[in-house]
C-alpha cells in the first residue's frame, strides 16, 4: 500500500538521521500526513517500525547481490562483480550505513529479533560460497579463506567510505565520496578481493 510505503521511506530517513532513540513517530506521521495511530496500526510500535525499516534496507542489498549473474562469469570476475556492486550500493545508499552503525550502538538487539534479516542475510554468504567453491575447484582461488571473511572484507571497505567520511576528510583532506574518486575506489575493492583470493600461501 502507498501509505505504508510512504511511512517506511520517512521512517528510514528519520531513524538514519536521528537514531532509534532520537527518532520521533510524531515526526514521521507529520511528514507522511498520517497519524501516529495509523503508524501503530501498520507496525505495532516504534520498535516494530524500526525493525521493518532494517528489514527493508537489508533486503535491498541482498537483491543487488543476487542480481550478479555469477553462473555466466569466471570465479574471479564474479567475485569482482560482487565487490563492485556492494561498493556501489553502500556509497549511494548512505542511510543503510547509518542504520547499520546505529544498530551496532544498540548491540544489534533489534536486528537479532528479526528472523527475516537473519534468514535472508545467509544468501550473501551462500552466494560467495558458490563463487569461492568454484574458484577453488578450478585452481584459481586459495582454499584457506572462507566466505564470511570475504564478505567482511568487502563490507568493511565499502562501509568505511560512508561511516568514516567526515573524520577521514578532516584528517587527510580527502572526501572519500568525491565523485572523481569513485571509479578508482570501485576498481580498487575488486582488485583487493581478487588479489587476496588468488594469492598463494607460502609453504612452511
Amino acid at each position: 500500500m502507498r501509505a505504508r510505503a510512504d511511512i517506511l521511506r520517512a521512517a528510514t530517513s528519520e531513524f538514519a538521521s536521528k537514531g532509534y532513540t532520537g527518532a520521533r513517530v510524531d515526526e514521521i506521521a507529520e511528514r507522511t500526513r498520517t497519524t501516529k495511530r495509523m503508524i501503530y496500526y501498520y507496525f505495532g510500535s516504534k520498535e516494530g517500525l524500526y525493525v521493518e525499516v532494517l528489514e527493508q534496507v537489508y533486503a535491498q542489498i541482498r537483491r543487488v547481490e543476487k542480481g550478479v549473474d555469477i553462473d555466466r562469469l569466471a570465479p574471479d570476475e564474479a567475485l569482482r562483480a560482487i565487490a563492485e556492486v556492494t561498493y556501489d550500493h553502500h556509497t549511494t545508499h548512505r542511510e543503510f550505513i547509518q542504520l547499520v552503525s546505529i544498530e551496532n550502538i544498540h548491540r544489534a538487539e533489534h536486528l537479532a529479533r528479526s528472523s527475516t534479516i537473519l534468514r535472508e542475510n545467509k544468501t550473501a554468504i551462500t552466494l560467495l560460497e558458490q563463487v569461492i567453491g568454484r574458484g577453488v575447484r578450478e585452481g584459481i582461488f586459495r582454499d584457506d579463506v572462507d566466505a564470511i571473511d570475504v564478505h567482511m572484507m568487502i563490507s568493511a571497505y565499502a562501509c568505511f567510505h560512508v561511516a568514516n567520511r567526515h573524520t577521514f576528510n578532516a584528517v587527510f583532506q580527502r572526501d572519500m565520496l568525491d565523485p572523481a574518486l569513485q571509479e578508482s575506489h570501485r576498481r580498487l575493492i575488486g582488485d583487493m578481493i581478487v588479489a587476496t583470493m588468488t594469492s598463494r600461501r607460502e609453504m612452511p
